[in-house]
């Protein structure tokens, strides 16, 4: 956590200045792709949140000071004045002459620090998988990315789906992980609520895809297996936020691209389920060749 503790006092050596997110990634020893995905796992915003608000939070203190909000807009980066009222109200739900009345409730954005904690009572079951090349074979809806709770988007989508389709997408599956998955692509990297990404009902296949399916081509390499028991779906939802907080600062590797396959399997009534997380990884530096298809359980 060191590194990426430093990644944020470069953010506070000048808040008026634009922060490269790439330069924030090189002092955290990580790529941007990784720092931006586990920044927003780790701290709850995007990177790009979290800056903005953090020179907001300054901002507004000059403003209380009496700066002129033409001087600090210029200051922060801002187009004009206006573009920054906005920005102000955003944030606040004021504006910045309403700032500077008695008694007005404003909203500020702490410096984050970071800390690994690991706890003895948190069994993080899981395997590294080296895996060939596969194809994921099923069909596919654009949806917005839910933190917790039901996502409706992809309840409405499944309760769409003919059960004849599922059964002749279920003869193609033919490789780990097997049966049907839910699957996740094309995320946004800072990973907002709300933002869209594509949600797959797909097997993992070697055989090439039938007409009227979708089809993903998936590259070799390497994944991260988690498994997991509990109350659905919120054990399921959790298992990404315990991957970033707890797994990827403890072992060599980071979030590489790619899906990411979940198989679910629910109880009758639907409060208690059963999954497998698979995740892309990649080494951090170079580490002696993973052989066989699995390493033991850790």
């Amino acid at each position: 956590m060191r590194e990426w503790n430093q990644a944020i006092e470069l953010i506070e050596q000048d808040l008026t200045a634009e922060v490269e997110v790439g330069a924030l990634a090189r002092t955290a020893l990580t790529s941007e792709y990784h720092f931006r995905r586990m920044f927003s796992s780790l701290a709850g915003i995007p990177v790009s949140e979290y800056i903005r608000r953090r020179r907001l939070t300054a901002a507004t203190a000059e403003i209380l000071d009496g700066d002129t909000v033409l001087d600090v807009a210029v200051r922060y980066g801002y187009g004009s004045a206006e573009a920054f009222t906005r920005a102000f109200r955003a944030m606040h739900g004021l504006t910045p002459t309403e700032a500077r009345r008695p008694g007005a409730v404003l909203h500020s954005q702490p410096q984050l620090r970071f800390h690994l904690r690991i706890e003895g009572n948190t069994d993080m079951k899981h395997r590294i998988v080296k895996k060939a090349a596969f194809r994921l074979i099923g069909l596919k809806a654009r949806v917005p990315l839910v933190h917790s709770g039901p996502n409706q988007a992809i309840i409405d989508f499944q309760r769409s789906l003919d059960p004849a389709v599922t059964k002749r997408m279920l003869e193609f599956a033919d490789t780990d992980p097997s049966g049907p998955l839910s699957v996740t692509d094309n995320i946004d990297e800072q990973r907002t609520e709300g933002s869209n990404l594509d949600y797959w009902h797909a097997v993992a296949s070697t055989q090439p895809a039938p007409e009227g399916f979708d089809s993903l081509e998936v590259p070799a390499g390497l994944w991260v297996v988690f498994t997991t028991e509990g109350k659905f779906p919120e054990v399921l939802q959790n298992m990404w936020a315990d991957a970033a907080t707890e797994w990827f600062p403890a072992n060599p590797y980071r979030w590489a691209p790619g899906p990411e396959l979940l198989s679910v399997h629910v109880e009758a009534g639907g409060s208690h389920g059963r999954g497998e997380l698979w995740i892309p990884i990649e080494s951090q530096s170079p580490l002696p060749p993973v052989t066989g298809s699995t390493a033991p359980d850790m």
